[in-house]
């Protein structure tokens, strides 16, 4: 077991978090702040129902099928114009990396264990085919970081609204 360290996720703040779920981030895109990571992915409606409902990584069948619609849609966002729902697409293809290397990495995707202080469990305890799934979501998500059209707008959308 590794060193013990508490999950952000139970000291987390809600009212200090700048996404909502009160608010429809497609009539009202200026409230949409980029953030770091995956943040907000979970919360921005109606991009989360719109794309969360195919992300899936179980096997890396299951993963190419769904990190290919997801960069479809977010190849489709910036067609439109909607730079919140192609941020957000890209979040879902990063998440779908970092989710699958967790059950790569730890049994279940279980990282810490809170019957033990909230001791790490023990790395490569997971499951191997997830590691393929990571590695197919990971190329679109980079794939989708090195779109140009992309870049300039989350450069500008960061200069604007943060």
């Amino acid at each position: 077991m590794g060193k013990a360290k508490t999950p952000s996720y139970l000291n987390f703040d809600v009212s200090g978090y700048p996404w909502k779920a009160n608010i429809d981030y497609r009539t009202e895109p200026g409230q949409y702040r980029v953030g770091k990571g995956e943040q907000g992915v979970l919360i921005c409606e109606p991009y989360k129902s719109e794309i969360g409902r195919h992300w899936r990584f179980k096997t890396p069948e299951i993963a190419k099928k769904s990190s290919e619609k997801i960069y479809g849609m977010f190849l489709d966002y910036l067609k439109q114009g909607e730079f919140v729902g192609a941020d957000l697409a890209r979040k879902y293809l990063q998440m779908g990396y970092t989710r699958a290397r967790r059950y790569a990495n730890y049994k279940g995707g279980i990282k810490y264990n809170k019957d033990l202080g909230y001791s790490l469990n023990e790395r490569g305890s997971g499951d191997p085919e997830k590691a393929q799934s990571a590695a197919i979501f990971y190329g679109k998500y980079k794939q989708a970081e090195a779109n140009p059209e992309y870049a300039k707008l989350k450069a500008g959308w960061k200069k604007m609204f943060g």
